[in-house]
């Protein structure tokens, strides 16, 4: 038996055909004719979808329809009305009811709207299984083809959808399959990158968009056209929560090109955000500006020093406009922020970072009931869409959507779940960065790691004499051997970042207008 529809008509003699056509098609008709009636049997068992006449005598339509959200707001309602008003039709788009009809009724149209409302997930579960099927292999043909730079941000695009598209999915069957293509895909990721990472900065090969690139080739341009250009960095953001959270941008803004950028290893604030900011690489920034680089043992904050290198950029590039540059860290600021636009309006580039994300990997670390909230990706961009809904960063977007002026979104690098520990040794002044290592006398496994012994050939600062860097790969997590089974357990299955994988290095960036 296919689902229980209540229907509810003060003619609902005049329906037999349509109920009989129904359930002919097994589903299962309780047909009423008073709204009052509707109530009583509602109080027994519930049914999947209510079909309620707008205009009845005794208990109106409309009436019953609030009766019924006040106590059941989840159940299903399509108001069957003789004219299309438009206050049923805005009824229908703000939820109160789930669809409308209006009579006559022809067997199709409600048979379509019976089985969506009341079949619609499964369906769209049958066919994404079906889909992804028909795809696997059309994906493990290009994986196995040998994709470049710009086909590894097509298939990190592809298998994002996917995750989205199957992530509720109820056969774990089809899920694994798909799990199993994405870590293949992040194995073979992780391999392209070690050949071509130092050809790319050395200028031997031809570069993708990376991070001390992006706002050189893709901000600047910007600056020419005189409206006030908005740069919203959102720490620590993966390109799946981009898509998670983009439903809720686009009501405002119109997202004009949506693209995935390369960030610096490590992928860690210190050197892939600066290197942004800086438009140089580590290296670089180190030699050129030295008052504003700081060593991972040096006291102070990595990245105190954005808004001047920022500036220092704008300089070198022959751009001189007046801008701003603010750090969201809670919610209060935030909406202080949306205060000022009026005055923010008067400059040529605002910049704004907001750092909610990364304090939500750490306190997922630190916190079991962040674990328990975002317990795998699913969860993780859960939170993140919950964040977003009442976020000082929506508020500002809805605000800039009034307004003339030019909105680019992005982040500086991404983040990956860890489950397998690495061993790994080194003397005291070894770097504490789960996903990269740096120090002397580091002790690992070359098998394990991506390992770069010149740091000078990567353009990373050095440190020591001896000593070079190594970085985890794909979902592995470097794990000391004093206490190495409490340390494992503690930080299996955490969002870590500073290593080489498809979520932490091909990150979003999207170009945002007000739609006309």
């Amino acid at each position: 038996m296919k689902a229980k529809i209540l229907w509810v008509d003060d003619e609902i003699d005049l329906l037999k055909p349509h109920i009989l056509f129904l359930e002919e098609r097994d589903y299962s008709v309780t047909p009423l004719c008073a709204g009052a009636d509707a109530l009583d049997e509602l109080e027994g068992e519930l049914p999947d979808l209510v079909l309620l006449d707008e205009q009845m005598p005794g208990l109106s339509g409309l009436d019953t329809l609030r009766q019924i959200k006040l106590r059941w707001p989840s159940l299903p309602v399509v108001m069957v009305t003789k004219s299309e008003e438009e206050h049923v039709m805005e009824d229908a788009l703000g939820g109160k009811i789930s669809d409308y009809l209006v009579k006559p009724v022809s067997p199709s149209q409600l048979l379509l709207t019976v089985k969506r409302l009341t079949e619609g997930r499964q369906l769209r579960q049958e066919h994404s299984a079906v889909d992804y099927q028909r795809q696997f292999r059309e994906l493990s043909m290009q994986l196995d083809s040998g994709l470049d730079a710009d086909g590894w941000c097509d298939m990190q695009r592809q298998l994002v959808r996917w995750d989205l598209e199957l992530a509720g999915l109820d056969d774990s069957g089809v899920h694994e399959i798909f799990l199993t293509q994405r870590r293949d895909a992040n194995r073979l990721f992780c391999r392209h990158v070690e050949e071509h990472y130092r050809h790319w900065l050395n200028g031997s090969e031809e570069k993708p968009l990376m991070s001390h690139t992006l706002l050189r080739e893709r901000l600047f341009p910007l600056l020419k056209d005189g409206r006030p250009v908005f740069l919203i960095v959102i720490d620590n953001f993966r390109y799946d929560q981009w898509r998670a959270v983009q439903p809720m941008v686009e009501p405002y803004l119109r997202v004009e090109r949506d693209e995935l950028y390369y960030a610096l290893l490590p992928t860690t604030t210190q050197f892939a955000r600066n290197a942004m900011f800086a438009g140089l690489l580590p290296s670089e920034i180190e030699r050129k500006y030295p008052q504003y680089w700081v060593n991972e043992d040096e006291e102070g904050h990595k990245n105190q020093f954005e808004s001047e290198l920022l500036g220092e950029n704008l300089r070198r590039h022959g751009i001189n406009i007046k801008h701003s540059y603010s750090k969201v860290l809670n919610a209060q600021f935030g909406m202080k922020l949306v205060d000022r636009l009026p005055e923010l309006m008067h400059n040529g580039l605002n910049v704004v970072v907001y750092n909610f994300i990364d304090m939500l990997s750490h306190a997922r670390t630190d916190s079991n009931i962040v674990r328990e909230l975002a317990a795998d990706e699913r969860g993780y961009r859960s939170v993140t869409q919950s964040w977003m809904e009442h976020s000082p960063l929506l508020a500002l977007l809805k605000a800039l959507s009034e307004r003339d002026v030019t909105v680019l979104l992005t982040t500086d690098h991404g983040s990956v779940r860890v489950e397998r520990p690495v061993r790994v040794k080194g003397d005291r002044d070894i770097s504490v960065n789960l996903r990269y290592k740096q120090g002397r006398l580091l002790d690992y496994n070359p098998r394990d790691v991506y390992e770069e012994k010149d740091p000078a050939a990567i353009f990373l600062p050095k440190r020591h004499v001896t000593g070079g860097y190594i970085f985890c790969r794909e979902n592995d997590f470097f794990a000391y051997p004093n206490n190495y089974n409490q340390y494992v357990q503690y930080y299996t299955d955490t969002f870590q970042h500073g290593g080489l994988s498809m979520e932490e290095v091909l990150v979003p960036v999207a170009l945002l207008r007000p739609k006309p």
